[in-house]
């Protein structure tokens, strides 16, 4: 009997952080055959580059992090009628499962979903299980994690959790494949300054200054690229061209897999997308956690990479201009720790994160179902048993 194509509809909450694993997994399951839905909020509405060409739905919700007694009710108020819009969309739209990606738009409709006996499976993108997800991992089929050390989850779920990794684009993954740049004879390293989509105006105040304080003959050696806000764009290239430092200045960076194979060294936040795609491309950082992200869980996504000895991490209290100078001068005069450190985040790196989703998700709602596609398709190729990186241990 042939295989019929599944329906999977895929939530995720408005930001990069939650739509470009969702949009991994999409292209992957898209790839496989199967149909694909997405529902988030408005937000979302702005990466107008991902999920081209699919069906897509707005829920409304919200957060009880708003202050007082009528914040609270405007959120019982929206996140009822995000589970009414959201049960009529999956009685209409009838996917054979759904896929969480966390924030609290996801909340209604996996409300939903648990509602009317639809299976689902979370996806946590960071090392600490996000309150959305905590809220609604009871009736999840399965619970997807990226770390194998995630704070906050219960030993309860640990039957049902499994380590799939943080889908990441293939053009970040390809980038494993090849070479760390080797520090030539000229000695440039060459820096990468990342602060999110919307850049971070503590790198435009920091980093500039920083890097020129360093010795002339230091500085001689370098070449930056620095994403920041559009606002900071003019004082921060100002800022290079008074210390003589050749720097390109974006307010957003078109090509970033472009940019990490140019990359020896990358300062950024530590934000589950960019530690992935980190440790994908094999590149070593100097990580600022963003101190009001929740439950400080950008602190303990950089942990992980500063034990394996891929990352160095300053608090943002202690991100001064000196600091980071002192840092950036030790890595080069001593380049070797670069390399080791690339090394390291390379093995800390899921390649097949995306496959190992997609695979686990179509586990869920039809057991055995790769395997069957592969003998349908008379592939040996081998699909990942999701029995393979069940988290059995606290």
């Amino acid at each position: 009997m042939k295989l019929k194509p599944l329906t999977f509809a895929l939530a995720a909450g408005g930001t990069g952080g939650h739509m470009f694993p969702a949009d991994a997994l999409c292209k992957e399951l898209q790839r496989r055959g199967h149909k694909v839905i997405l529902i988030t909020d408005s937000r979302g509405q702005k990466f107008t580059n991902l999920f081209k060409g699919v069906e897509s739905h707005l829920i409304e919700s919200g957060t009880f992090a708003r202050n007082g007694i009528i914040g609270k009710i405007k959120t019982l108020v929206a996140l009822t009628r995000g589970f009414v819009k959201a049960s009529w969309l999956l009685i209409k739209i009838s996917p054979t499962g759904v896929v969480g990606f966390g924030g609290y738009p996801v909340v209604p409709t996996m409300t939903a979903a648990r509602f009317l006996s639809i299976p689902y499976c979370l996806h946590e993108q960071n090392a600490v299980l996000g309150r959305a997800n905590r809220a609604i991992a009871g009736g999840a089929k399965a619970i997807a994690i990226s770390f194998k050390k995630t704070k906050k989850l219960k030993k309860r779920f640990l039957t049902k959790t499994y380590i799939t990794g943080n889908p990441v684009r293939q053009e970040i993954v390809d980038l494993g494949t090849k070479p760390y740049p080797g520090i030539g004879a000229d000695n440039v390293i060459r820096l990468l300054v990342m602060g999110g989509s919307q850049g971070a105006t503590i790198f435009a105040d920091v980093v500039p200054e920083a890097l020129g304080m360093l010795p002339k003959a230091v500085r001689d050696r370098l070449q930056v690229t620095q994403q920041c806000r559009a606002d900071d764009l003019e004082r921060v290239e100002a800022a290079y061209k008074s210390h003589n430092i050749a720097a390109e200045v974006f307010s957003f960076i078109e090509d970033v897999p472009a940019r990490l194979l140019w990359a020896h060294l990358v300062i950024g936040r530590a934000g589950a997308t960019t530690l992935f795609e980190l440790t994908a491309a094999g590149r070593p950082a100097i990580l600022v956690p963003l101190p009001s992200a929740l439950d400080d869980h950008q602190s303990v996504n950089a942990e992980v990479l500063v034990y394996a000895g891929a990352a160095w991490v300053i608090a943002e209290k202690d991100f001064t201009s000196p600091e980071l100078a002192k840092l950036m001068q030790k890595l080069m005069l001593q380049p070797k720790p670069l390399k080791k450190a690339a090394e390291a985040a390379l093995g800390l790196g899921y390649p097949e994160a995306t496959q190992r989703l997609a695979d686990l998700v179509e586990e869920m709602v039809f057991k055995g179902y790769a395997k069957a596609r592969d003998k349908e398709q008379e592939n040996n190729s081998p699909h990942t048993d999701p029995t393979e990186f069940r988290r059995v241990a606290a």
